[in-house]
């Protein structure tokens, strides 16, 4: 990968006032105790420091993703003493995308205005729902009319740029409880939406004890009808589960899909730099104690050229245009024999078409994404 490609930043915030019962996500509930912001903070700032010393780039970072857990929980302070080490170390594009994670119930609008003030310049609201039931249900700690309020504390601080999380098939979730809340969500007006199907993931609370799920065919309808009211809102999909209105389309994220490196610094992080695929510790404690040395590596993986081809797609294909064959070989340094004979049946059976140069998922493609990975 050369120094003309995209570098992402992607920063873990591990705590939550409370583990919700469907995530799968290195998060930490704090059941009453106070988030360690000051050594964690400082454990990341070592943290960047290592990655600058072990990377071999002078290339500016484009896009900052605060995700967690609930990056919220940390002070503007906080989140600025990264960014600007972040800055410092490694410098900034001029047009660099800085998302921050909220929680309606873990922020407020004088957070808000502090983090504005400190460069994030995107946020993305956990929602998930606008029915208290189902919030409850969830084990989410805020309501419905919180979640509105955080939505115009946002606007209030300047953000221009918000991205609303809602899941779909919930548990009981009748198919008229699913559109309302896309309705909702739409009629706040933001610039991104993510969109998802709930899914029952191993390791969480919902997967030892199953909740009652909607059935297959009510889940269906549901995508469907909101692929429908989704699109006469604005909103063009262009992820598997995110959708946008023009121009308003995830940076960091399609670093991620396009198969571009990026840094992951904090507990549990992942990055890539030169195939390379580095996780951090992922207990906070000991994240603190290693981090700015090697000990803070969990596992490092370098991604051999015969895997590379799987490592790209995996990533491209969630997008809805696909990718270009220029950019399958500047990524991974192949060439596309290395896509046969996968490639060719996938073309045969309709799942992938190509136009020219671009490859992209027919909506066929796209329902069975796992089914045409798994040729590869």
């Amino acid at each position: 990968m050369g120094t003309n490609h995209p570098l992402g930043l992607y920063v873990h915030l591990p705590w939550c006032v409370a583990k919700c019962p469907y995530c799968d996500f290195n998060s930490h509930g704090l059941n009453g105790r106070r988030v360690d912001e000051a050594g964690y903070t400082d454990a990341l700032l070592r943290d960047l420091s290592f990655e600058r010393a072990n990377i071999d780039t002078a290339r500016p970072i484009t896009s900052v993703f605060f995700g967690g857990g609930t990056p919220s929980l940390f002070s503007p302070p906080a989140i600025a003493r990264v960014l600007e080490t972040a800055e410092a170390l490694f410098g900034f594009d001029p047009n660099v995308e800085i998302t921050l994670e909220a929680n309606p119930g873990a922020s407020d609008a004088e957070r808000f205005a502090g983090y504005r003030a400190a460069g994030v310049n995107r946020l993305s609201i956990g929602v998930q729902s606008f029915d208290d039931t189902q919030l409850r249900r969830l084990g989410r700690i805020h309501s419905a009319q919180t979640a509105i309020d955080t939505f115009g504390q946002a606007r209030a601080a300047g953000f221009d740029n918000v991205n609303i999380d809602l899941m779909f098939a919930l548990p009981e979730q009748t198919f008229d409880q699913a559109m309302d809340d896309l309705d909702q969500g739409l009629a706040l007006g933001s610039e991104h939406l993510s969109w998802y199907q709930l899914t029952l993931e191993p390791g969480t609370a919902f997967a030892r004890r199953p909740p009652p799920l909607p059935t297959e065919d009510t889940a269906v309808a549901i995508w469907e009808t909101g692929q429908t009211r989704l699109a006469e809102a604005g909103f063009a999909q262009y992820e598997v589960s995110a959708y946008a209105r023009p121009g308003r389309q995830c940076r960091h994220n399609q670093t991620y899909w396009h198969c571009a490196e990026y840094i992951g610094v904090g507990a549990g992080a992942h990055g890539m730099v030169g195939w390379q695929r580095r996780e951090r510790q992922r207990r906070p404690g000991a994240f603190i104690a290693t981090a700015g040395t090697a000990d803070a590596l969990a596992q490092t993986r370098y991604i051999e050229p015969q895997d590379r081809t799987l490592e790209f797609l995996m990533n491209a294909l969630r997008l809805n245009d696909g990718f270009t064959i220029p950019q399958f070989e500047a990524a991974t340094g192949l060439g596309i024999d290395a896509m046969h004979p996968a490639l060719s049946s996938a073309l045969a059976t309709g799942t992938l078409e190509q136009a020219g140069q671009t490859i992209r998922p027919t909506e066929l493609g796209r329902r069975h994404l796992d089914a045409v990975l798994a040729d590869f």
